[in-house]
């Protein structure tokens, strides 16, 4: 199976303000990680979730989501802590900001789980988890430690801003992983962040950066674009790219979570969860992948939350 490695947590999304008054916020089970494992799941992938869990209503509900989606729970801790919160706020393109409340939740206090089970063949990492500590470090001795081991392994960063002190501090561990990691995937805006200027974004400043993180390490470096689509540069230093599914866009919710699980699905039913075999994949192999992927985030941007596609949607 493959192994999810991150923080679950619960979205307060906003209705429909009325009157004057503020919106209602509507709880949506969700966190980066989280989206990715139910996602795979959806489609019909083996998958597990590393992560720590609440005993409160929110928890439970989001321990019961993983089941329904038919994931492994083995790696799942539960503690007394609280549910991490995430507060949404949605511009008139759907596209979403977040605001944490993480001080004293569960998410964050997730402690190694040692070995690993032997049917884990790939695991996924990113988002809160590689930020928050200590659950951060937890996270890093996990990705070094499974990468050594010969197991195939995929970062999405995911950056959340607001939570991050030291920017700098924080590109450098970027930087420090990249040797352990098989399959890099970030959005361009991420990526632009991870340049420090925001003015990187499609230019050539950006891509000669994506060029030095696959010299670091990964097979390959996949960059989401949005409604421009998705590229993927690979160790030959080629560059695929497809666009973006056509769909009505409600919110922007869990679609880079949709992409990074439909890539590893993808993955692993063509018996490429190596770093060897993504080396291998041609143009036409790349080009299927990340059609699939488009296609499935296209589902899940057409419907309110995080709620990617069913292997039968597509």
């Amino acid at each position: 199976m493959i192994l999810i490695c991150g923080e679950a947590l619960v979205d307060l999304v906003p209705g429909e303000a009325r009157g004057g008054e503020l919106a209602p916020l509507h709880p949506r089970l969700g966190g980066g990680p989280y989206n990715v494992a139910i996602a795979l799941g959806r489609l019909a992938t083996p998958v597990g979730m590393f992560t720590r869990l609440s005993r409160d209503r929110f928890g439970t509900e989001l321990l019961k989501r993983l089941h329904e989606a038919g994931a492994d729970t083995t790696e799942v801790q539960v503690g007394a802590e609280p549910t991490t919160l995430a507060v949404v706020e949605l511009d008139e393109r759907g596209s979403a900001r977040y605001g944490f409340h993480t001080e004293g939740t569960a998410a964050p206090l997730v402690a190694d789980p040692g070995d690993l089970p032997p049917e884990v063949e790939a695991l996924s990492f990113g988002t809160l988890a590689m930020v928050l500590e200590p659950g951060a470090s937890v996270h890093e001795r996990v990705l070094f430690r499974e990468s050594e081991r010969g197991r195939f392994t995929a970062l999405d960063p995911n950056i959340r801003a607001d939570l991050i002190e030291d920017p700098d501090a924080y590109r450098r561990r970027f930087l420090s992983w990249l040797p352990a990691v098989d399959l890099l995937k970030l959005s361009v805006e991420d990526a632009a962040w991870l340049v420090g200027s925001e003015s990187a974004v499609e230019s050539p400043e950006l891509f000669e950066a994506l060029r030095d993180w696959l010299g670091r390490g990964p097979a390959a470096v996949v960059l989401t674009r949005g409604a421009d689509g998705m590229a993927v540069l690979t160790a030959d230093g080629g560059l695929v790219e497809v666009a973006a599914a056509e769909t009505s866009v409600v919110d922007t919710i869990g679609a880079g979570d949709t992409i990074q699980a439909a890539l590893l699905c993808w993955l692993r039913s063509a018996g490429a969860l190596s770093a060897a075999a993504v080396r291998g994949l041609s143009a036409a192999d790349w080009t299927a992948a990340l059609n699939f992927a488009a296609a499935a985030a296209g589902v899940t941007v057409s419907r309110q939350g995080a709620e990617p596609p069913y292997a039968s949607e597509l």
